[in-house]
């Protein structure tokens, strides 16, 4: 990950994820509310099933991007020759991208009729999350300030997720809870690719002065624009759904209506018909 596109690469997997569960839990949320939906909840599992099928091949490529680079340990925590430690910064994504994958699993796993314990999934997200957090946070120790500080800003938004995962898992379904963390992976996929455009500038553009406090002081600002741009993204994204659903949804209902209409007033004017005859 020590290049520009060690941080893109991850951030790209949270920002997919995050835009997903942008449109996927309100979607589930605004059909339940439509009146007489009794759509089976299975098409939602067969959602959790391929969610944990991509969160596991996600992270088997960051583990594999992580290992096997042509500079990269492959395998090698201790070099034989001298009893050093071998790329350990790499062996830390590894970590990170192993817990994912085993939250991926254990999506795979709920899926089928083993009886897993409800909230194990969530859980076990969680878990992924906190490890992140924790790897991060002693990750940057001894590095410039700026270094430091853009990598910490990150850990608002992964600890701020965690939390949320954690409470969902006592709390299922909740739609505010999935709607932040919905913002916040977006926030952490964004804020991946900036960290990398900051410590390895493209395109010959200039470095950036680790030490200049006025560059901390914009990143700062930086971060809250980001997340107000993936809560931008959000109420656009629930607003399209809200609309696409609202649409949908109101046809069948109007038609339906009518049809009620229209057969009970036929059935009054048969009534009436027989009744008349009977008295004749």
């Amino acid at each position: 990950m020590a290049n520009f596109k060690g941080h893109a690469l991850p951030g790209s997997f949270f920002l997919v994820f995050g835009l997903w569960w942008s449109v996927k839990y309100p979607l589930r949320y605004l059909n339940s509310k439509v009146k007489g939906n009794c759509r089976s909840n299975k098409c939602y599992d067969r959602l959790e099933l391929i969610e944990g099928i991509l969160k596991a091949l996600f992270s088997l490529i960051g583990i594999l991007a992580e290992q096997f680079v042509p500079d990269g340990p492959h395998m090698h925590l201790v070099n034989g020759e001298d009893h050093s430690w071998v790329k350990l910064m790499n062996w830390q994504h590894t970590t990170m991208y192993l817990f994912y994958g085993i939250s991926g699993v254990v999506d795979i796993l709920t899926y089928f009729p083993l009886n897993l314990p409800r909230g194990l999934d969530r859980l076990s997200l969680g878990i992924a999350v906190i490890v992140e957090g924790l790897l991060f946070y002693y990750h940057v120790h001894n590095r410039p300030a700026l270094d430091q500080h853009i990598h910490s800003l990150l850990l608002i938004a992964v600890f701020g997720c965690a939390i949320s995962i954690m409470i969902e898992v006592f709390m299922r379904n909740d739609i505010v809870l999935e709607l932040f963390r919905a913002s916040l992976s977006i926030l952490q996929g964004t804020w991946f690719w900036q960290i990398g455009f900051v410590l390895y500038p493209l395109g010959g553009a200039p470095e950036w002065n680790q030490t200049d406090h006025d560059n901390v002081m914009f990143i700062t600002m930086c971060f809250c624009w980001h997340y107000a741009v993936a809560l931008l993204i959000m109420a656009i994204n629930y607003s399209l759904v809200y609309y696409c659903v609202n649409r949908h949804k109101k046809l069948p209902v109007i038609v339906d209506n009518g049809l009620i209409k229209i057969n009970s007033k036929k059935a009054e004017v048969e009534a009436s018909l027989l009744a008349g005859s009977d008295e004749e």
